[in-house]
């Protein structure tokens, strides 16, 4: 080593001592730091190696049905990541002849483009002309993507083409061209070559043709500059250019390359490609909140993120119980509000600007598919023009428009003007009709009844422009929909179906600032002594005050809680439903009352898998409790249930007592509206003081739900409005759809409970006469009763029963019979009509 680096000094000593070509050495010297200096100034925060190596692209979050089928997605980017295997040749021929030619053969930088590119910028900054001409390769398009910066500067040029290296000894061709064909924005919110495959032509890569590839392959340049419909010519002529440009790269035939260009551009119109049906507008956005909760919502909040994450998620809406609950939650609302005047929406576009683009970015839900947001052109005579949102036209007469201004009064025809957003419905060809948004609100959830999951959910009159979920968020006092938990809590403490509880005034002593406080039935009335189950399907306020006074209202708000409907003081009132809480809680509480009393949690989400399909959360513990839900050995079968293991949360007798009671609701109570859907079903309707709101929950042993409306502001409805007459018929809409496929099935009773005969009025048992199914108000019927609680027999001389002695109307002058008595009850005198004749003090109630 000595002797050589003293040859290496003997040759290069002399050279240095020459001035000139020290000189040169320390120039070169300080360029090599400049050059390393710059360098890492500019590849600071640059994506490193293992980076590179790790990237995934941001997928969106897809959403699935309770059978599997697509029903949505969460995508501020729309993307499908295919492999590159995956891409037809056309595709990679197309996109190369168009942005780079030499790719599989340059490192990273084409120089004689990027030259051209250089001059053309120093001459266009030199003479203040327009943005210079790109020279990048699609290495360095990737790089730009990765960086996420457009900004029109030197910087980002060299940190791109420093990245474009870093790639290109990182990555392989394949892998740099994955990630451009994955990625590249092409129009329409469509990022990768399969999303705008969808979004133009509404096919899959492997389907397009050779046309259809070379127009996409024109968009990466400029996509609003090659739009279909505004610059057609100008789309075809690049087109025809990529066409000529895969003819000389000998990727295409002359024949091909002329039927190519002789055919059209043939993409489909914006939006037109509903191949997944979206629905459940306010079910999705609930998921979405779950997930945003769950695991965030961007990039940067983990690899699971919501926009970003790829996830899959199974859901348990059932898109035709969603769809028939929305139908019928709007119905329901626009029947009410319909005739109370017009509604103007308060929105109105800059007609100086093209209008079709700001109609479509107008945030205002039309709900039903035949109601469409228009603006008005112009209105002149008796007819107004109005642009629609696929850029048509239509008319709109004035005799299509006189209905009042809501609050204003004259016709709704004489206040539109020009620039206004207003809501129509289509009438026939060319002509509409003006609708409006209904004032009044609501919620509906079904849900079922086994597992908790929410089949339906629909939170107002549409999502868009309004995400505020009155399924879940809105508090409203349940009314009369209360009182079935009440009577769930006296049937666990020795009541019985059969006792009887006075229809009568009934006053509380609130201390002598406070007085008395009364309360009294909906309609004003008294009806004396009668079963609790006739106060149940006749939602009688004053035998449910009786029964929770009796029972202690510690109790009843002990029962709600542990329902989950809420928490509340133990003040009577509570009792008649002036506790708040929201209709997927009530649907809930009578989801565990058809469970037999078996806790259920409401659910929206299943499972959700990750972009490799891995799951990584589950809803039920079934993998758990089983041990594995992905053995070696499973044979392809349905994969069995594991035990049930839900907590018993209410005495199981108990609840299908209640259950049974309620069916009496639907047969010959408030809910009688029901009563011709001919299968069994329980439930219970509901009016508030004011009527502000009304209620109706029940359903069928497999499926519950619960509906209510009423303002956002709580007002009265009116008089007239009451949970049978308003929120019941949409239950029915509702169920005619929704169950129509569902065969009817009985509820079951438990083991324990005793099926006895009785007097629906007096509570009576009876001997001899059988119930009927005929006739729903047949005296006779079969009640449930708990061991050892079932009336006690008595016998009476026939000649008593023939005197008339028996209120019950059951038997004959001849025959004896058996009536029932609650066993811990006395007999009582018959009370006299007026009602203050069986007005009865206890200790300060009466």
């Amino acid at each position: 080593m000595v002797a050589v680096n003293e040859r290496a000094h003997a040759r290069l000593d002399p050279l240095f001592a020459r001035r000139p070509v020290r000189s040169a050495a320390y120039a070169l010297f300080a360029a090599f730091l400049i050059f390393a200096a710059t360098w890492v100034w500019f590849s600071a925060g640059l994506p490193s190696s293992q980076k590179l190596m790790a990237y995934q692209s941001a997928l969106p979050t897809n959403v699935r049905g309770y059978d599997g089928d697509p029903i949505g997605t969460f995508a501020r980017e729309r993307r499908v990541e295919l492999a590159y295997d995956e891409y037809p040749p056309l595709v990679v021929h197309a996109f190369l002849s168009a942005e780079d030619k030499t790719f599989f053969s340059h490192g990273g930088i084409d120089y004689p483009g990027l030259a051209g590119a250089v001059f053309d910028y120093g001459v266009k900054k030199a003479t203040g002309g327009a943005r210079a001409r790109g020279g990048s390769t699609i290495t360095q398009q990737v790089a730009k993507h990765l960086l996420g910066d457009d900004e029109y500067s030197v910087k980002r040029k060299v940190r791109e083409a420093i990245l474009a290296f870093r790639l290109e000894s990182t990555l392989s061709k394949p892998q740099i061209l994955e990630i451009y064909l994955n990625s590249i924005f092409l129009g329409r919110n469509a990022y990768g070559v399969q999303a705008a495959s969808r979004a133009y032509f509404d096919k899959d890569v492997a389907d397009l043709t050779l046309p259809e590839v070379a127009y996409l392959a024109v968009l990466p340049k400029a996509p609003s500059n090659y739009d279909p419909v505004r610059a057609t010519e100008k789309a075809l002529a690049r087109r025809n250019y990529v066409l000529r440009e895969m003819l000389a790269n000998d990727y295409i035939t002359q024949v091909q390359h002329d039927e190519a260009k002789a055919s059209p551009l043939g993409t489909i119109r914006y939006g037109s490609n509903t191949r997944v049906h979206e629905s459940g507008g306010y079910f999705m956005e609930e998921v979405r909140r779950e997930l945003m909760k769950k695991y965030g919502e961007k990039a940067e909040d983990g690899p699971n993120s919501v926009y970003a994450g790829g996830l899959w998620v199974r859901s348990s809406m059932n898109p035709v119980m969603q769809d028939a609950a929305a139908e019928a939650l709007r119905e329901g609302l626009a029947n009410f509000d319909g005739g109370r005047g017009w509604i103007d929406p308060k929105l109105s576009l800059d007609m100086d600007r093209e209008w079709r683009g700001q109609l479509l970015a107008t945030s205002l839900g039309t709900g039903f598919p035949d109601w469409s947001k228009a603006v008005v052109l112009d209105r002149s005579g008796g007819t107004a023009t109005i642009g629609l949102p696929d850029g048509s036209t239509g008319s709109l007469p004035s005799s299509n428009a006189v209905q009042p201004k809501r609050g204003v009064g004259g016709a709704a025809f004489n206040f539109l003007r020009r620039g206004m957003v207003i809501i129509v419905k289509k009438v026939d060809t060319s002509s509409y009709a003006l609708r409006s948004i209904p004032e009044i609100g609501g919620g509906m959830v079904a849900q079922e009844v086994r597992t908790g999951r929410v089949l339906a959910m629909q939170g107002g009159f549409d999502v868009i422009g309004s995400s505020y979920n009155r399924a879940t968020q809105a508090l409203r006092q349940p009314g009369s929909a209360f009182k079935p938990i009440v009577y769930e809590t006296a049937l666990e403490n020795g009541l019985t179906p059969a006792t009887i509880l006075v229809d009568a005034p009934f006053c509380v002593y609130q201390g002598a600032g406070l007085g008395n406080k009364c309360f009294k039935n909906f309609d004003g009335k008294y009806s004396g002594p009668k079963t609790m189950r006739w106060g149940v399907e006749q939602s009688r306020n004053l035998m449910t005050v009786r029964a929770a006074s009796q029972t202690g209202m510690s109790k009843v708000v002990a029962t709600a809680e542990k329902l989950g409907v809420g928490k509340y003081d133990p003040y009577l009132a509570v009792a008649l439903g002036a506790g708040d809480t929201t209709v997927l809680k009530l649907v809930n509480a009578y989801a565990i009352l058809a469970n037999g009393g078996r806790q259920v949690k409401p659910t929206l989400i299943d499972y959700i898998q990750d972009r490799f399909g891995k799951v990584i959360f589950r809803t039920d513990n079934r993998c758990e409790v089983m041990g594995n839900c992905s053995g070696p050995d499973w044979d392809g079968k349905a994969m069995p249930r594991p035990a049930e293991r839900a907590r018993q949360l209410l005495n199981p007798l108990a609840a299908y007592q209640m259950v049974h009671i309620m069916e009496g609701v639907i047969e010959r109570g408030t809910a009688t509206v029901l009563r011709d859907l001919g299968r069994p079903m329980f439930g219970k309707t509901g009016t508030t003081s004011g009527p502000t709101n009304v209620w109706f929950v029940g359903g069928t042993p497999e499926v519950v739900g619960g509906v209510y409306l009423g303002y956002d502001q709580p007002r009265s409805l009116g008089g007239a409005a009451q949970g049978g007459r308003l929120a019941a018929p949409v239950f029915k809409q509702f169920a005619l759809k929704a169950f129509a496929d569902m065969p009817p099935i009985p509820f079951i009773a438990p083991a324990g409970i005793r099926m006895v005969r009785i007097d629906r009025i007096t509570g009576k048992r009876v001997f001899g006469t059988f119930p009927t199914t005929v006739d729903p108000k047949s005296a006779v019927i079969w009640e449930a009763f708990q061991p050892e609680t079932e009336p006690r027999r008595t016998y009476r001389r026939s000649e008593d029963i023939a005197s008339g002695s028996d209120a019950g109307g059951i038997g004959d002058a001849t025959t004896a019979m058996v009536h029932q008595a609650p066993p811990h009850a006395k007999p009582k005198p018959k009370p006299k009509a007026a009602p203050d004749d069986f007005l009865q003090r206890q200790g300060g109630i009466y």
